[in-house]
């Protein structure tokens, strides 16, 4: 982000906080003409900056109000394996994130589902797919903060450098 004005930083900032704004809209929060702002924001999105505009959903509301942290270890880690475990969690639409880590936990994955039956029935097909050595689970009781937002302090000082 380093090729990054301040300019493209408030951008970025603007349309993390709302993608829907109107190019119009947009140009008079960041001080810009409207084909100068539309130029930029296309140059972001062609870089890979931007990699797309969604809208953020309750999850109460839609009926998936449980968040789970799910905690995998693995006994295998050769590639047949991988490929296997890629397939069966990216094919699970209440599996939101897949991270793998360092130290104790091989992975942690983000789901999303209605209750903790549901949660039952993602375990039982996810260990249906493909085998794990532990697997454990905690429920989030209350959500404090999340936000799909980046920050981007650290480039805004770049920018002014």
């Amino acid at each position: 982000m380093s090729d990054l004005d301040e300019t493209d930083v408030r951008i970025l900032s603007e349309l993390q906080r709302d993608a829907t704004l109107s190019v119009e809209s947009l140009a008079e929060r960041v001080h810009l003409s409207r084909n100068a702002c539309w130029r930029r924001a296309r140059m972001l999105e062609e870089k890979g900056l931007i990699k797309g505009r969604v809208a953020v959903l309750d999850a109460e509301r839609a009926g998936c109000g449980l968040s789970v942290f799910v905690f995998v270890r693995t006994a295998n880690h050769d590639p047949h394996w991988l490929a296997k475990f890629r397939a069966a969690v990216t094919a699970f639409p209440e599996i939101v994130g897949v991270y793998r880590t360092s130290g104790d936990l091989d992975y942690v994955l983000k789901a999303r589902v209605s209750d903790v039956k549901a949660y039952d029935r993602l375990y039982q097909r996810l260990i249906a797919k493909v085998p794990l050595a532990d697997v454990s689970a905690s429920f989030v009781m209350e959500d404090i903060k999340e936000t799909t937002e980046i920050p981007l302090g650290d480039a805004i000082s770049a920018a002014r450098r």
